[in-house]
């Protein structure tokens, strides 16, 4: 039996990076498995790919920022399994903009997709949650210290942060567990975006990433393993933890 094994997940921002590779990983201890995402065929693909191994997995397009969708996708969870023990908040984006540089409307995406939509989903999944349920958000190294020029970012992950901690506390009565996931620089689209945004090349941006002790980026499947140690029972006795998984980059700050 895998570490999941009958127990249903919803995951967002899963057609891609972290989410992604959670998911493959989630479907492989066992997992029954939900994917949310904007991008519709990707999606779809990840859950298609599930399946075709002989794992659980269906698909929706998802808005995160809206809370009809995230509403509805957690009533999907509900009506093809039977119930919901996990939630996986992964969708996120990234502006590589200063406080001057940034526009309102910037601003407010970068809020709504990465700190909003924590809340819109922990809002609705929660109450279709017993006992040992779990919930993972993901923050980042950005949200413990800042970073330059990433000012709604590393706002928006700081969020996350302290939503995490609240949100423990509210839902640890209700033996639903609540944790952070902050992952340090990983080679995902999102972050080969972050070199076009600064204006220099792929391969100067992702050397510079890799100026860690471990010198090197970490992988989306290296994220994915530690998500599903928060969501197993190994981190039982654990909530309102902040999990930093970043090759030593905050080992020095």
């Amino acid at each position: 039996m895998g570490a999941l094994e009958g127990k249903r997940w919803l995951i967002t921002g899963a057609a891609s990076g972290i989410g992604r590779a959670s998911a493959m990983l989630f479907a492989r201890e066992g997992a029954s498995l939900l994917l949310a995402d904007l991008a519709a065929e990707a999606g779809q693909a990840a859950a298609d790919e599930i399946a075709a191994t002989g794992g659980r997995a269906l698909f929706t397009a998802c808005d995160v920022t809206r809370e009809e969708d995230c509403a509805r996708a957690v009533g999907c969870v509900a009506e093809a399994f039977g119930g919901l023990d996990g939630l996986l908040n992964c969708a996120g984006i990234v502006v590589r903009r200063s406080v001057t540089e940034l526009e309102e409307a910037d601003w407010d995406r970068v809020m709504a997709v990465n700190a909003k939509s924590v809340y819109l989903m922990s809002k609705h999944a929660a109450p279709a949650m017993g006992p040992g349920a779990s919930i993972i958000n993901l923050g980042s190294g950005w949200g413990l210290v800042g970073g330059p020029r990433a000012a709604a970012y590393c706002a928006s992950k700081g969020a996350v942060v302290l939503l995490t901690k609240a949100m423990a506390i509210d839902l640890g009565p209700k033996a639903i567990r609540v944790n952070c996931l902050c992952p340090g620089d990983t080679d995902t689209p999102m972050l080969r975006q972050e070199a076009e945004q600064l204006g220099v090349s792929e391969a100067e941006f992702l050397l510079q990433s890799a100026h860690r002790p471990l010198g090197r980026i970490g992988t989306p499947e290296e994220i994915a393993r530690a998500a599903l140690f928060l969501a197993g029972d190994a981190s039982s006795y654990m909530t309102g933890s902040i999990l930093l998984v970043d090759g030593g980059g905050l080992a020095g700050g």
